[in-house]
């Protein structure tokens, strides 16, 4: 089964509160989801929306294809340094909590990124993009704490 997954991720201030906005799309299904946080980071964001994404899936064995306007996330597993990392104890490395949140979310998925410019048009990542500033613009009272910022 081919799953497609359209992510984005913002914070208004980086860092400052933020969100991400997800679409999965498999044959004739549809799902939205989106998230706000409190205080967090663009990339945060960006590698939240992927991770929620791939989460959400029931099923085991899929091929999934990432669609990301984030250089961060789509170079970091496409070009290998996320193995890099990982093969080093992620020494030094920023996000940690979030790379490790991945790979588990990963396992037992066929997974490919394709990068997509992101505000050039593309419909789903205008809509991931509204998703992820409207999650980031909720009132506060809505906002989750991101515990693996290390600016809170």
């Amino acid at each position: 089964m081919q799953v497609n997954i359209f992510t984005d991720g913002s914070a208004l201030g980086n860092p400052g509160p933020g969100g991400y906005g997800v679409i999965l799309q498999s044959g004739t299904h549809y799902k939205e989801l989106s998230r706000g946080y409190k205080l967090t980071t663009n990339n945060r964001m960006e590698l939240m929306a992927v991770i929620a994404g791939l989460e959400s899936l029931k099923k085991k064995g899929l091929d999934v294809t990432i669609h990301s306007d984030s250089t961060y996330v789509v170079k970091a597993v496409e070009l290998g340094w996320l193995s890099k990392w990982q093969a080093t104890g992620f020494n030094k490395k920023k996000n940690t909590d979030l790379w490790m949140r991945y790979l588990r979310a990963a396992e037992g998925q066929r997974i490919h990124f394709v990068w997509i410019k992101g505000h050039a048009g593309h419909p789903q990542n205008e809509k991931c993009d509204r998703l992820a500033v409207a999650a980031a613009s909720a009132p506060e009272s809505e906002l989750r704490v991101d515990e693996g910022c290390v600016s809170q």
